[in-house]
């Protein structure tokens, strides 16, 4: 068995009796600890409920979020009331970092039954994984991410993001629906230091956790194409450095790395705005 395990993630694995299984086994766990050993408030929660159900057919999902603890996918989900966090057919696609959760067999066909996409830290945003993440895309399928690519508990504005989500974003065929979401509360539950600079072995309770989604960002991207393109022009490159990028074909225009990077920079730009917006609506509520 190979660490990636793509056959274990597919939906037909055994009839999906593991997917099911295991997103049954961690909805159940995550409605446990945000609803039982904690105190979860949701807010706005019909507008990620509708997108997730009803949805224009072939439209992608992309929910975006900050990265308090190491538990905040499943328990988020946990505090939506209904089947979000249970069925299988509902429960999202979400990014998992390779070196954490696919790091021996066991870890690997859990988390890829439990609809997980491993990505390598630092591998860059054409890494094999990526692939992957971007045809669940194109399948009209619904994707979680966490942009800023690491845990960071402290009560900061929301930090510059990695690329990943704004490639996805630019490659998709069809422009995703990108909704923001912010959570606070995670990191008592679950804090990088604890015990002798660890993390507890199990989830703190008695917590107040929640959960604010935002409204969907509008992209206009062959606007967006258009600037970044005019923008690379612009950009000094040391003259024997080599383009490590593949070119890219967008609205029209044919992109070097150097307007990729102007492109992602600003679809980032974007998605931290509207999260920073968000983190301080959720600071008064």
């Amino acid at each position: 068995m190979g660490r990636i395990m793509e056959w274990a993630a597919r939906s037909d694995h055994l009839g999906g009796i593991p997917r099911k299984t295991v997103i049954t086994a961690v909805g159940a766990f995550a409605r446990a600890v945000a609803n039982l050993c904690n105190k979860t408030k949701v807010h706005n929660a019909d507008t990620l409920m509708t997108l997730v159900r009803s949805r224009p057919p072939g439209v992608p999902l992309i929910t975006v979020s900050n990265h308090m603890s190491t538990l905040d996918d499943p328990v988020m989900w946990g505090g939506f009331k209904g089947l979000l966090s249970l069925d299988p057919e509902l429960a999202r696609w979400v990014l998992a970092a390779e070196d954490i959760c696919f790091k021996n067999p066991v870890f690997s066909y859990i988390f890829r039954t439990g609809k997980c996409i491993p990505i390598t830290r630092g591998g860059g945003i054409y890494q094999e994984h990526m692939s992957e993440a971007l045809q669940r895309l194109k399948d009209g399928s619904w994707l979680h991410t966490f942009p800023e690519g690491k845990v960071f508990q402290e009560n900061v504005p929301i930090r510059r993001l990695k690329w990943g989500t704004a490639s996805l974003i630019a490659r998709c065929p069809v422009t995703p629906i990108v909704l923001p979401i912010i959570h606070r509360g995670f990191d008592e539950v679950m804090p990088e230091k604890y015990l002798y600079g660890r993390r507890p072995p199990f989830p703190l309770w008695n917590k107040d956790l929640r959960v604010v989604v935002g409204e969907p960002i509008e992209f206009d991207v062959p606007m967006m194409v258009e600037t970044a393109v005019l923008a690379s022009r612009h950009v000094m490159v040391p003259p024997l450095q080599e383009a490590r990028w593949p070119v890219l074909s967008l609205a029209g225009e044919e992109l070097d790395e150097n307007a990729q990077r102007c492109l992602y920079t600003a679809l980032s730009e974007k998605i931290q705005s509207s999260l920073e917006t968000l983190r301080l609506l959720a600071k008064r509520l």
